[in-house]
């Protein structure tokens, strides 16, 4: 009689993580997350919560708008994914959200905000959280800025201060806290 492989720890998260699609390096490592951008997005949930890596893993459920990594741009940098390509993974999003009914969503970058809510300067979303309905499922929302080296937005003003408020009130949420 075989034995069943368990890969990874079962998630029971009420916290929802989602970022925009996985990059080049994380079909590589087998994480989202698992290069420039999770490291600074890391080193935000340290800060804030005192959380390495691995705790942070554990504690958060982490989704993207799209499945798939979308490709480079010819001019450099990952392409961003389009509206076929976001609509074709939608309801992997969909799932999750009705499989895990998380109490908060974190979505991290402007494609994985506009899931949500509607489209506005980040100057106006970040460093406030909302109480939102997602297909069917009533929430609260605390949009973060995408991490990336890129983006020059969260390293410097208003940035900075919008994404301390923001940290500042996931970690006071009831469902980071209980």
């Amino acid at each position: 009689m075989h034995k069943p492989v368990v890969v990874g720890r079962p998630v029971v998260s009420r916290v929802l993580l989602v970022g925009q699609a996985p990059g080049d390096k994380e079909p590589v490592f087998g994480r989202p997350f698992a290069w420039t951008a999770g490291k600074t997005l890391f080193k935000w949930f340290h800060g804030a919560l005192g959380w390495s890596e691995d705790e942070t893993r554990d504690r958060l459920y982490f989704a993207a708008v799209c499945r798939c990594f979308p490709g480079k741009k010819e001019s450099g940098g990952d392409r961003v994914p389009d509206d076929d390509e976001i609509a074709a993974c939608s309801r992997w999003l969909a799932a999750e959200m009705a499989l895990l009914q998380p109490a908060l969503v974190l979505p991290v970058g402007k494609l994985a905000i506009s899931q949500f809510m509607p489209t506005a300067p980040l100057n106006d979303l970040i460093g406030k959280k909302y109480r939102i309905e997602f297909r069917g499922h009533a929430l609260d929302c605390i949009p973060l800025p995408h991490p990336s080296g890129a983006s020059p937005w969260h390293r410097m003003e208003p940035g900075k201060t919008l994404l301390r408020q923001a940290l500042a009130l996931v970690a006071r949420h009831p469902a980071i806290l209980g």
